[in-house]
């Protein structure tokens, strides 16, 4: 379990450092230059997968909780909500318009959606630490940020596209959740 613990702070704790340490993070790409920094980042973010991937799989599931049974539908929809927030914040969409940061609200519903459907111990460390992490970056965000001017109006057809995209991303990951990570989402 500290593999997992580990993991999901150093994803967290890397991904705060532009949100509440802006100087430092530009002191740091002025030292190292804007590509070493990135590559750094990125080195911690494979290091924080590694982490979380191989301390979920160290760790033996302990009940903490009984999922409800109606936790898998609502499960469902929370993660496909995500996909298709997610897939909002990778272009122009009138999403946009609703909610400022579509990635973060996306994986919020995601790791929400999973906390309903399981109740272990190494659950709760993964999908709601990464919740967690999402709701707190989206409030050092908008605190970093500033008030929030929403995008002009975009054709619904980029809204069509993003709920498709979405969609069978979901429908992908959810037909092959089971191969993947073991567990089929609608058993």
């Amino acid at each position: 379990m500290t593999k997992l613990v580990l993991g999901v702070l150093l994803w967290s704790f890397a991904h705060f450092i532009p949100a509440i340490a802006v100087d430092f993070r530009k002191n740091l790409v002025t030292k190292l230059g804007e590509k070493p920094y990135k590559g750094i980042f990125a080195l911690l973010m494979v290091l924080s997968l590694y982490l979380v991937i191989s301390g979920w799989r160290a760790t033996i599931p302990e009940s903490v909780y009984l999922p409800p049974t109606w936790g898998r539908h609502v499960t469902s929809l929370l993660v496909l909500i995500g996909f298709v927030l997610f897939a909002a914040s990778h272009g122009k969409t009138n999403l946009k318009r609703f909610v400022r940061h579509p990635q973060l609200t996306g994986l919020a519903c995601w790791g929400v959606g999973h906390l309903i459907a399981n109740g272990e111990a190494r659950s709760i460390v993964l999908f709601g630490g990464l919740a967690a992490w999402a709701i707190i970056e989206i409030f050092l965000l908008n605190r970093r940020d500033g008030a929030w001017e929403k995008p002009d109006p975009v054709p619904v057809i980029q809204d069509v596209k993003v709920a498709v995209i979405g969609f069978i991303v979901y429908a992908v990951i959810a037909a092959s959740h089971q191969w993947l990570f073991g567990v089929s989402p609608f058993v």
